[in-house]
């Protein structure tokens, strides 16, 4: 009777074992959880940056983007891709015509905050070496 129990709770912590070492925590923790926790930070970015503009700006930024999402889709300006015989909308022409007419996109935004801020830390280090 004792080999059979011990033959159960084996097989009860065998398999417990493997199915813990299938979906460890720090992949889940580093993978699922972390991606969606990005995904969630972009978009509250994202939509403070939109929400921070005056009303001036974003009635601006609405005749803006009907003229460059129009500017965008026509076909003449479509971008041609594989299985897509009409091509697909210019989404680089439409984010660069905003930017034009003074109301940049959340992502043409980001990335020249992010040229802006690797331009001033190459000053700070071209500085630095003037001194010494």
């Amino acid at each position: 009777m004792q080999i059979r129990t011990a033959k159960i709770r084996l097989l009860i912590l065998t398999s417990i074992a493997i199915f813990l070492s299938g979906c460890s925590i720090s992949d889940w923790y580093n993978g699922y959880y972390a991606e969606r926790s990005a995904i969630s930070r972009s978009q509250k970015d994202e939509n403070n940056y939109y929400n921070s503009e005056s009303p001036q700006m974003q009635e601006l930024r609405k005749q803006n983007q009907t003229y460059c999402l129009d500017l965008a889709h026509k076909p003449e300006n479509r971008v041609a891709r594989a299985g897509y015989p009409n091509g697909v909308w210019n989404q680089p022409m439409f984010e660069i015509c905003m930017k034009n007419r003074g109301t940049p996109t959340y992502g043409a935004w980001a990335s020249m905050q992010k040229k802006n801020m690797m331009k001033s830390e190459e000053q700070k280090v071209k500085e630095s070496c003037k001194c010494c």
